[in-house]
Order: C-alpha cells, then sequence, then structure tokens
C-alpha cells in the first residue's frame, strides 16, 4: 500500500493505472498547497509542505475514476482562502471546507455560492494546542448557530480518546457533523473502546457523519488489516452516514501511500457493490452538493 515519493506535487499523478470510474463518485478529503509563488503559505504556521497543486490533484481524479473532490483548507494557511477560492471558482466539479474562528471577520452568509459547504474545528488529544491557524471545538460550539443559518455543516478533526467527553455537545449542535479520519480510533485499543463505541452510536443517530479513511490509524499497525473490524463496524451502525477521502497528499506521512491503493482497500473491505456507490456518489451528494 505504500511507496517513496519525493514531492506531493507528484506523488499520484505518474501513475497511469486507473480505477473503473463511478459516475458522480466523490473524493470527500484532500488539500491544495501553491504554487508558492502565487499563493504563499501563513507567516505563523505549524507546518511547511511541498506544493501539492489542483492540476495534479485533477489527474489524481480522473485516475482514480472519481467525478467529484471537496478541498480542505489547510491550517498552514491560516486566513488565506485566495487558493481555496480560486480551485472553487476555476473547477465546478469542487466544493471547499473553510477553517474559521469565532472572532472571524469572514461572511458565512453566500460561501454556499462560492462552492463552500463546511468549516473545519480540531480537537484532539496527546497533541498540544491546535495547528496555528486551525480552529477549536470552542469554536465550533460558540459558531454552530451561525453556520446552521448559512446552510453550512461542521467538520471535526478529533480521536476516539477526546470523542466520549464531548459527545453531547455535539449532539446538541444544530448543524450536522463529519468526522475526519474514522475518528481516529486505535487500532490497539479494539472494537470495544469507549470512544469507538462513542462514534458508533453517534454516527448510529444518524446526524454525525464519518470518512472513512483509516490508513493513518494504521501506521503502528502490524498489518493493515486489523483496520477491517473497524470499517466493518461502521457500515453496520449506519451506512447513510459514511463517506470516503483520499487525504491527498498525505501530509506527514513516509513512506508515502498510493492512493489508488487507499481506494481499492476501500472498496474491497466495504465488499458491495452498492454500498461503495452509496458511500462514494449518494452520500456524499447529499452533504456536498
Amino acid at each position: 500500500m505504500t511507496r517513496q515519493a519525493n514531492h506531493a506535487t507528484v506523488a499520484d499523478d505518474r501513475r497511469t493505472d486507473r480505477q473503473a470510474t463511478i459516475l458522480g463518485a466523490w473524493d470527500c478529503h484532500a488539500h491544495l498547497f501553491g504554487p508558492y509563488d502565487q499563493f504563499p503559505l501563513a507567516q505563523a504556521r505549524s507546518y511547511t509542505p511541498p506544493e501539492a497543486v489542483d492540476t495534479h490533484y485533477l489527474a489524481l481524479l480522473a485516475r482514480l475514476g472519481l467525478s467529484h473532490g471537496v478541498l480542505v483548507h489547510p491550517s498552514a494557511y491560516g486566513d488565506d482562502f485566495r487558493l481555496l477560492r480560486h480551485a472553487l471558482a476555476s473547477h465546478a466539479n469542487l466544493r471547499g471546507v473553510i477553517v474559521a474562528r469565532q472572532d472571524t471577520p469572514l461572511a458565512l452568509a453566500g460561501l454556499r455560492d462560492q462552492g463552500i459547504r463546511a468549516a473545519r474545528y480540531s480537537h484532539r488529544s496527546g497533541a498540544g494546542a491546535n495547528f496555528a491557524g486551525s480552529a477549536s471545538l470552542d469554536d465550533l460550539r460558540a459558531m454552530a448557530p451561525r453556520l446552521a443559518d448559512a446552510g453550512l455543516h461542521a467538520e471535526l478533526w478529533t480521536d476516539c480518546k477526546v470523542l466520549p467527553d464531548m459527545a453531547d455537545d455535539l449532539r446538541r449542535l444544530p448543524v450536522a457533523v463529519v468526522i475526519d479520519h474514522m475518528g481516529g480510533f486505535d487500532v490497539h485499543a479494539g472494537l470495544n473502546d469507549p470512544g469507538f463505541q462513542t462514534l458508533l452510536a453517534l454516527v448510529g443517530e444518524g446526524r454525525t457523519w464519518v470518512k472513512m479513511c483509516a490508513y493513518r490509524n494504521l501506521l503502528s499497525a502490524s498489518d493493515v488489516e486489523s483496520g477491517l473490524a473497524f470499517h466493518q463496524a461502521l457500515i453496520a451502525a449506519n451506512p447513510e452516514r459514511l463517506l470516503w477521502g483520499t487525504d491527498w497528499p498525505h501530509l506527514r506521512v513516509q513512506p508515502e501511500p498510493d492512493t489508488g491503493d487507499l481506494l481499492a482497500l476501500f472498496k474491497r473491505w466495504t465488499g458491495n457493490d452498492g454500498l461503495v456507490e452509496k458511500m462514494l456518489v449518494d452520500n456524499p451528494a447529499a452533504l456536498y452538493f
């Protein structure tokens, strides 16, 4: 599933093999960076990634047989949304997720007309302060009514260690919440881990969605197949609330995974063409169209 790559800008578009096209299918989680001479990073940032530009991302979508993509604004750009807005204005098949704190001067009304569908927040265990340029759980609590009024949902980068403590907060929000990276489950803690059980409960209740991108949770696992049981448990909880995302360009992961391999693994683990289509086409269309 992995291979070495020196630059995210060319990591996935060199390959010529293609997945079978699924009409209307979505990648629900990707990031763009650069070109830096046109879209420089924020001075105050927690990381400096290699460039990952829109032409390479569109080539990746074509190779994967996907029609649409969701671009998540990276914290390394701070409050500068020029790259995201440029990409959305240039490519009708893309949608966007901003990062906004409660003191933002950004007017949320009208963002849907620009292709933006959500705002992203972070609340993780063991990570210290959030990345520079990110937004917190407190920001989400404060902004949720404004998001609802603007027709936007919330996206949350979190993990199962902290999920039980904030589950009731999420249930009270007036907007749907999409949780990234399968809730950051702990493969070593197992299916009965209280945090993962909380994730299953939230998904089963129907107002929480999950992006089924497992690989970051399996970097310390001896066998990638140890993630299969978590994948299947979420499908059993509620397949109507599951999405899939590439997580391209796979920041700070070495060796870098091949995105086509990740999609093939997702399809194999799901094991049912109807469910694959639901999670790649129908479910994301409900959130991002």
